[in-house]
């Protein structure tokens, strides 16, 4: 997926479990001064006439300018709008002006707790009140559509729709970078994970394979003795959750998503992954994982790819990283990082790579107060159709990019010289790829400038080793219930664990690391949380028609 850090992202963004008693204390309303209980449903009968096979965008004939506001729950986003090229064109195309507001959970409890309501709001956690109780702030989309722009229906997609369908079986958000399996089928999706290595030390010590835990072992001792400056092996930064050490190495080895009854399959314990978690802890105490990458934030990891610091990664989110490992590349041809297939499991297990999944990741809605519901919807329509997503990924034809005969998209010389070489300009002035509510990884398959030259390899090697993880998703217990307490809890011991048996001394506290959080897990209703997630997966399975 083509996104901004999301790990920089979610910092800011969990939705925070007081949420809940300012959601639960929304009757049907929001406090917002020019909503209702049913929402604002302007009328357009003397706009235009709705028509199915047209987006509302191109017959609104409203001449004065529609101010939206548009609350986004995270700091980080950039609040311009109409002095780039994509949004100036998203302005005069459906006569709007944006006013973006960004904040963390306080400022968004503010909006439940009597403040006035944007038109539209984003945020980033399916699980949250503020999205399983959208009924009682936002606008149906299915409504929506059907009186102001049918053509909505034509650009969404139908198992996206049903995905985030509410009790009441109508739709209030839709996400960007929702894959359904149709897409996972198009091999348009480019996997985002990868073991990699640089060229050099690769080709120095021989094209090592390094499959089974021995092998990998002795190359990373080949590393040290052959390339003392180097770190021998490098993963993203784990912070309160696990790197890449966690889920994505299971994916990479291809631990089981379910048991073979199709219930909830504890990924952690798998024997498969602890053996491979056991050779890292060797790995440690040979000296070939550094103790900063531990405590080292996404910052600090970033500049230590952007310099070429690690000898090999298993590096997570490798479009995110693309700017830095192009940095790198850049400088240093001939030594860049190339993907090869690494550890494998033990069990012969195929890797099941993941990617963004039918969830998404940014959840946009139309809330009750929106003063124009109708141009609202049309924004949606905009932006997830061919048109949109154009312009999003690569500008307007024929001042930033071309169409070839056959059919691929291609940047203009001055454009992608301005991308390669002043990316700060290029973001300023261009914002390609970034202003992405409703972005989708099929359109990055339009163009071989989509991606870094320094990640092409890497999908290329990742090609077939996707599997959806539909069935594991948002199947954590609804938040303020005792098992989403204890689950908080037992994750934030997981983080502790994984970090004291990947650094423990002896075979001893590696054990006994492992003993303490199996011994965590029966004291704080882990049967319980099993219980929880089986269910929510076969209520998954039954949502996809998955047998």
């Amino acid at each position: 997926m083509f996104k901004m850090n999301k790990a920089a992202g979610k910092k800011g963004v969990k939705l925070c479990a007081a949420l809940l008693t300012a959601v639960i204390m929304i009757t049907g309303c929001s406090s917002g001064s020019g909503g209702s209980s049913e929402g604002n449903w302007v009328s357009i009968e003397d706009r235009y006439t709705v028509d199915a096979e047209k987006p509302a965008w191109q017959l609104d004939k409203k001449e004065e300018v529609t101010d939206l506001t548009w609350y986004v729950n995270a700091d980080w986003w950039n609040t311009d709008f109409g002095k780039d090229i994509v949004t100036k064109k998203i302005k005069e195309d459906l006569n709007i002006n944006i006013k973006f507001i960004t904040g963390d959970d306080t400022k968004l409890n503010t909006f439940f707790a009597g403040g006035d309501m944007p038109d539209l709001l984003t945020v980033f956690d399916s699980n949250s009140p503020v999205v399983q109780k959208a009924a009682t702030w936002a606008m149906p989309l299915n409504d929506l559509a059907e009186k102001y722009d049918p053509y909505f229906n034509k650009v969404a997609a139908a198992d996206t729709l049903n995905w985030f369908q509410l009790a009441d079986g109508k739709t209030y958000g839709y996400p960007n970078y929702s894959n359904t399996q149709a897409d996972y089928d198009s091999g348009n999706i480019p996997a985002k994970t990868a073991f990699i290595i640089r060229k050099d030390v690769y080709e120095a010590l021989g094209s090592p394979v390094m499959g089974t835990p021995e092998e990998f072992e002795s190359v990373m001792k080949q590393i040290k003795e052959k390339f003392p400056t180097l770190i021998p092996f490098g993963f993203n930064s784990i912070g309160e959750g696990t790197g890449s050490l966690g889920d994505t190495l299971q994916d990479f080895i291809g631990v089981p998503l379910e048991t073979e009854n199709g219930e909830f399959y504890d990924r952690n314990q798998d024997e498969d992954y602890l053996t491979w978690v056991k050779t890292l802890n060797k790995v440690y105490r040979d000296g070939n994982i550094s103790d900063d990458s531990f405590a080292d934030d996404g910052t600090a990891f970033e500049e230590k790819v952007k310099s070429g610091k690690y000898a090999t990664m298993l590096l997570d989110g490798t479009p995110q990283q693309g700017g830095n490992l192009q940095i790198y590349l850049s400088a240093n041809e001939g030594k860049e990082y190339v993907a090869i297939d690494g550890p494998q499991s033990t069990k012969g297990n195929a890797p099941t790579l993941n990617q963004s999944g039918i969830t998404g990741w940014m959840i946009n809605f139309i809330s009750k107060d929106a003063k124009d519901p109708a141009k609202a919807i049309q924004i949606f329509t905009y932006l997830l159709s061919e048109e949109g997503q154009l312009l999003m990924n690569y500008g307007i034809e024929g001042e930033t990019y071309k169409k070839n005969a056959d059919g691929t998209v291609e940047l203009l010389p001055a454009v992608k010289d301005l991308q390669l070489h002043n990316a700060d300009k290029f973001k300023k002035e261009y914002r390609l790829g970034e202003f992405m509510f409703f972005g989708h990884d099929r359109h990055k398959a339009l163009s071989a400038d989509a991606f870094p030259e320094a990640i092409k390899q890497m999908q290329e090697w990742g090609k077939g080793k996707l599997k959806p993880h539909f069935i594991l998703e948002n199947i954590s217990p609804n938040q303020g219930t005792p098992e989403a307490r204890a689950l908080s809890a037992i994750n934030a011991k997981w983080n502790s664990t994984l970090v004291s048996m990947v650094r423990a001394k002896d075979d001893a506290s590696f054990d006994n690391a492992l003993a303490a959080y199996k011994s965590f897990l029966g004291d704080n209703r882990w049967d319980d949380i099993l219980k929880v997630r089986s269910e929510k997966m076969k209520l998954n399975k039954e949502k996809l028609g998955i047998q």
